[in-house]
């Protein structure tokens, strides 16, 4: 079922009126040309894009606007992508994560967006999840990674097919059964981590940047970042002199690189204090390099990763 559009829907901004009415009369991707009877949906990056097809299902069609392969928190919008937000019966985001989008739904997207933060309980910082470090600039700014934890990914699921079902409330029923589903997933995923991270020889969790704090409060780890949100700032010396004790003196055996940003400074971290380097995923987009082809396949090779990196028995 096509939701029904209300006049204000119309009032595109400049940018974003132009492109919509080249739309009209050119093929090609996005949501200017859909005419498939679906619940379009613009989801910001990949985890809300997941979440989002599942819950959906057949009946809505997505557009990411983070394609596989960028880095969400760097992502700039092209004109094609603000006539996506403006012309989308829904706009699933996270406020905060993604300046352009937050842009683009304020001025596009008023009435048609759904922050997800609320469901998403984004109760920690930089500084909550990690001790500080000399030259993390971010410290008060909230983690935005919740999606790492998989309780909060299904609640975020659950908000999703109520808005879903308050948009289109002929399919709210089936709405709500996928939802329901999702959380199963999520659960089972859940019961496989605290398993799997139950006994941990190693607590300390040496990651690239502060994106795993929600795992690590889920699972009995603490989180030491060698930067802090922002996956390719860069640490000074004193920064990286800093997390280098912190890793002696922990026993920590395992510095975390990750995709889609270089590894370079954790592979030189790894060298200098003796450990090993692995390649944890935050999964914030999925590529040919990423070591499964959906969330869950990712998370359970994180698991993986991480029974071996922990030295979980």
């Amino acid at each position: 079922m096509r939701i029904v559009v209300m006049p204000h829907r119309r009032l595109l901004g400049p940018a974003a009126a132009a492109v919509a009415l080249a739309l009209t009369s050119a093929c090609g991707s996005g949501l200017g040309g859909s005419d498939s009877g679906k619940v379009t949906v613009a989801a910001a990056f990949y985890p809300l894009e997941y979440a989002v097809s599942q819950v959906g299902g057949d009946l809505v069609e997505v557009e990411p606007l983070t394609k596989p392969g960028a880095e969400p928190h760097d992502l700039e919008l092209n004109p094609r992508q603000v006539a996506d937000v403006a012309l989308a019966d829904l706009v699933v985001y996270e406020k905060g994560f993604q300046p352009a989008v937050d842009d683009a739904v304020r001025s596009e997207a008023r009435h048609t967006a759904l922050d997800v933060s609320a469901a998403a309980r984004l109760d920690l910082t930089a500084a909550d999840e990690t001790e500080a470090h000399p030259g993390h600039d971010d410290h008060a700014a909230k983690d935005p990674h919740f999606w790492l934890d998989p309780m909060r990914y299904a609640d975020v699921g659950d908000a999703i097919g109520v808005e879903l079902g308050r948009r289109d409330p002929a399919h709210a029923a089936t709405y709500t059964a996928n939802a329901k589903a999702f959380r199963a997933s999520m659960t089972s995923l859940d019961r496989q981590f605290r398993a799997g991270l139950q006994d941990c020889r190693v607590k300390d969790l040496v990651t690239s940047h502060a994106a795993f704090g929600y795992l690590a409060r889920a699972y009995g780890l603490t989180q030491q970042s060698i930067t802090g949100l922002t996956p390719d700032a860069e640490p000074g010396p004193a920064a990286l002199a800093d997390i280098t004790d912190r890793i002696e003196r922990s026993g920590a055996t395992t510095v975390y690189a990750e995709t889609l940003v270089s590894e370079d400074v954790a592979r030189t971290l790894a060298r200098e204090t003796g450990a090993r380097l692995a390649v944890l995923d935050p999964i914030e987009g999925i590529t040919t390099a990423s070591a499964g082809r959906d969330y869950p396949a990712v998370m359970r090779a994180n698991l993986a990763t991480l029974v071996a990196g922990q030295e979980c028995s």
